[in-house]
């Protein structure tokens, strides 16, 4: 079993805690679907904020979601002009026997992130 790391976004189409739980949540659980992920294979998740998200923590939607016993963290991202508004980011470790170039990532309506790879 080897440690890997799989990336992803979700652009928020507004700053309220409830679309941040639901849109996290959506992102959260895409990322654990299309790795075959449970819980259990998580090791730890950064979360990362635009400076315009404050209305909750990314990492709440985690919880909801009954990732209780896993380390989460929230920072924010860096203040550069002219990117995305409104963007969660996740780098999740997980465990897992996948080569590093099957592991997938998932960016949620945050195509300017990664347009090799939006869904």
């Amino acid at each position: 079993m080897a440690v890997r790391a799989v990336r992803g976004a979700v652009q928020l189409e507004r700053d309220e805690a409830g679309h941040m739980s639901e849109q996290v949540g959506a992102l959260l659980t895409a990322v654990l679907e299309r790795n075959g992920l449970t819980t259990d294979d998580l090791i730890s998740i950064w979360f990362t904020a635009t400076p315009d998200l404050h209305s909750d923590f990314p990492a709440a939607a985690a919880r909801k979601l009954g990732i209780v016993d896993v380390p989460l963290i929230c920072a924010q991202e860096l203040d550069v002009e002219g990117a995305m508004p409104r963007v969660v980011r996740v780098l999740a470790h997980i465990a897992s026997d996948k080569p590093r170039a099957d592991i997938v990532h998932v960016y949620l309506g945050a195509a300017a992130l990664r347009k090799d790879i939006a869904q």
